[in-house]
């Protein structure tokens, strides 16, 4: 189980990851320009996970910003949009990093399609909100399509996403999402490569933007599906001119 952080009655708990070459679960080199890094998340087993983050010389420790949900550390609640949950998240951020002052890693909001922040402006804004130089940036493009429009225009939600962030992202959860047809919208988690995730787009604009961000897999049931899935991201790359060890 991830870490509880309860800096903050809003926080019900966060999820913490460290994000590291040291760390990362395969090393995928490439030219100097377009060198990725595919890792797969590392869970704290316990104390302040920014503080280990630092210590271990991680790249980075992210978190979720929290949810005044009374049922789930991360599920929707109507406040999670709202100004008091961003200033919340603003004074948590700086509360942690002015206690750690880190100098070798950063921390990192992830990003959620129903908390703060759910866009790359909301990004954007927060970072200039928390006003610290260790505050970056964890991008989970998927976690942000939350409609049929960001469905059918996910590639553009890349593209916009890396121009805007892209010299502050940390470290990217890479996964793919598939649409369950019923009547009512809903979008599933599926192996990179079964669903509609545009990975050429996707390495493009990693390698474009964001080259030395480690790429990390997640939320896959086993070692076999993590290799396929970092299988189908090398076979990818390969179409574009990204070379893989």
């Amino acid at each position: 189980m991830p870490t509880t952080l309860d800096r903050r009655a809003f926080l019900a708990a966060a999820g913490a990851t460290a994000a590291a070459g040291a760390l990362s679960r395969e090393a995928l080199a490439a030219p100097p320009a377009t060198r990725i890094r595919l890792g797969a998340p590392v869970s704290v087993p316990g104390g302040d996970p920014d503080a280990l983050a630092e210590a271990v010389g991680a790249r980075c420790c992210v978190d979720i910003a929290g949810s005044f949900s009374t049922t789930s550390w991360f599920g929707p609640h109507p406040d999670n949009l709202s100004p008091r949950f961003f200033d919340a998240a603003v004074e948590n951020a700086r509360a942690i990093l002015d206690a750690v002052a880190p100098t070798r890693t950063t921390f990192c909001y992830e990003m959620m399609a129903w908390s703060l922040p759910d866009s790359p402006d909301a990004c954007l804004r927060m970072m200039k909100a928390v006003d610290r130089k260790a505050f970056a940036v964890h991008l989970d493009p998927c976690n942000l399509v939350h409609s049929p429009e960001r469905y059918y225009r996910s590639s553009d939600l890349i593209r916009e996403c890396y121009a805007k962030l892209g010299p502050h992202v940390a470290s990217v959860h890479a996964k793919d999402l598939a649409w369950e047809v019923e009547m009512a919208v809903h979008f599933r988690e599926v192996r990179i490569g079964l669903g509609s995730i545009d990975y050429a787009v996707f390495l493009a604009e990693h390698a474009r933007h964001a080259p030395d961000a480690p790429l990390m897999l997640e939320h896959l049931p086993g070692e076999a599906e993590y290799d396929a899935a970092r299988d189908r991201v090398r076979a990818v790359g390969g179409t574009i001119g990204l070379g893989f060890e």
